[in-house]
């Protein structure tokens, strides 16, 4: 093919970015996918199997096409094959049931962006597809672009080299401890080690030890007997039983209490799980990743952690750097996160201009990118249809939003406004409050989920009349 083709080629991909071809023999899955892309904005069609894929993509012309594996005349291997000898631009992701590693290499090998393990919730892809859009806008950006680790997104070298090396820690057995601040994408990691390893078509469970009481967390990680306790009125199956064959990720585990970590110790030691009131040991297969956002030796020689479950746990140690370190990557989330909360709001992704882009650069990101995350998709949800601008960003100073005075867009603090602004002013206090977690918000404010949406959508649609 010759580069005019090319060019020309890919320039019609680009006039169709919007159409998405769902591949899969189950009428109902297909329909069912079919209707999820539908509601994040797409057009879409359906193709019952690859051979009848293949002629609708020569028609229909997709940006993306998700396919099953398994299906009569032209299963998922040979139809991105087919479709990446015919169409290179037309990205593919593919869906299996039967998810093995070396299924995932052979279909990247084939030209596959990503795969995705059957069953699997809408959520997942919809953060699939999100990432693919990013990626396609981080691809007309300047050199270098970013690298997409299922939705491990960075181009920050030292990140990159941290990536590489954890690949090949991945496809071992190795107990990882994770270490970073809080807010740097640890859980992520993890996910992203599971998912390279033999075990990526087992059970990922993960355990926030610092969300849970110590009485509690016991029966979650190792489980009851039926009458082992007041209120215990049938057997609980713990984490680590629930983990079994897969992966089990001990999420802040430096604020586990010293007798659960002795019985932690046992069963990283023994592989087996003694069930509050059981009369036997149940034996386990895990692997078992750690995140802290402590130093795990600075807490052992303080007396509050266990020295030989640190050894146990530091088997392969990972420092993940703060996001203040990386500033490669904060143009490359941002644009990332406009997209996905575009998408997850029902909005139009806005653009950022370049002013915009400069106070993010410059910012120091105590909390990381979970901070970056819930400054963009506040500046999204108030920039509306326009594009995202500095006086949406409500940066905080001192644990509060500064909004700018120029920014007549965004929410002001109403001394005497009318009962509208007062309770627009509360909500956004709230959320900034809280981080922008809704479910907190809400409840805070004595309102439902749905409410609050509805309360955002209001003011968003007012400040689009206002600004008009």
């Amino acid at each position: 093919m010759s580069e005019q083709d090319r060019g020309g080629q890919a320039a019609d991909i680009l006039e169709h970015a919007e159409r998405v071809l769902i591949v899969d023999d189950d009428s109902s899955m297909r329909t069912a996918l079919m209707e999820s892309v539908r509601r994040l904005g797409f057009d879409v069609q359906g193709a019952v199997d690859g051979a009848d894929a293949v002629e609708r993509v020569s028609r229909y012309k997709p940006w993306l096409v998700v396919t099953d594996l398994k299906m009569p005349r032209l299963g998922g291997l040979d139809l991105i094959k087919e479709i990446k000898s015919r169409s290179p631009h037309t990205l593919m992701v593919l869906m299996t049931a039967y998810g093995t590693v070396e299924t995932a290499v052979e279909a990247m090998k084939y030209g596959a962006s990503d795969y995705i393990l059957k069953p699997f919730s809408t959520d997942l892809l919809e953060r699939v597809i999100a990432n693919l859009k990013a990626r396609d806008v981080d691809a007309s950006m300047p050199s270098p672009a970013p690298i997409d680790q299922r939705s491990i997104l960075t181009q920050d070298p030292g990140m990159v080299r941290l990536l590489s090396t954890v690949e090949g820690v991945a496809a071992s057995q190795a107990t990882v401890l994770i270490n970073g601040e809080s807010g740097t994408g640890k859980e992520l990691l993890a996910r992203f080690i599971h998912s390279r390893s033999p075990r990526a078509h087992r059970p990922f469970i993960a355990v926030n030890c610092a969300a849970l009481p110590d009485g509690l967390l016991e029966s979650e990680l190792f489980g009851h007997e039926r009458g082992a306790f007041t209120g215990a009125i049938m057997k609980k199956i713990g984490k680590f039983e629930m983990a079994h064959t897969g992966t089990l990720l001990l999420d802040e585990v430096s604020e586990m209490n010293m007798g659960l970590q002795a019985k932690l110790l046992r069963v990283i030691q023994e592989r087996e799980v003694d069930r509050v009131g059981g009369r036997e040991p149940v034996s386990v297969n895990i692997r078992v990743i750690a995140t802290t956002n402590r130093s795990l030796y600075s807490e052992v020689e303080q007396g509050r952690f266990r020295e030989d479950l640190y050894y146990r746990l530091n088997v392969f140690p990972i420092t993940v750097p703060p996001l203040r370190e990386r500033p490669a990557d904060i143009s490359v989330l941002a644009r990332h996160f406009v997209t996905v909360s575009a998408a997850r709001n029902g909005l139009p992704s806005p653009m950022m201009s370049a002013e915009t882009y400069a106070m993010l650069q410059d910012r120091r990101w105590k909390g990381n990118v979970r901070e970056l995350e819930n400054v963009v998709e506040r500046a999204v949800l108030l920039a509306g249809n326009g594009p995202i601008l500095p006086g949406h960003l409500l940066l905080e100073s001192g644990g509060q939003p500064v909004v700018p005075a120029s920014a007549s867009s965004v929410p002001q603090p109403s001394g005497n406004g009318s009962l509208w602004e007062m309770e627009r002013d509360l909500i956004f206090q709230t959320l900034a409050r809280v981080r922008e977690n809704r479910t907190h918000a809400a409840k805070e404010l004595g309102i439902s989920i749905r409410t609050l949406r509805n309360k955002l959508r209001e003011y968003r649609e007012g400040n689009c009349q206002a600004s008009a």
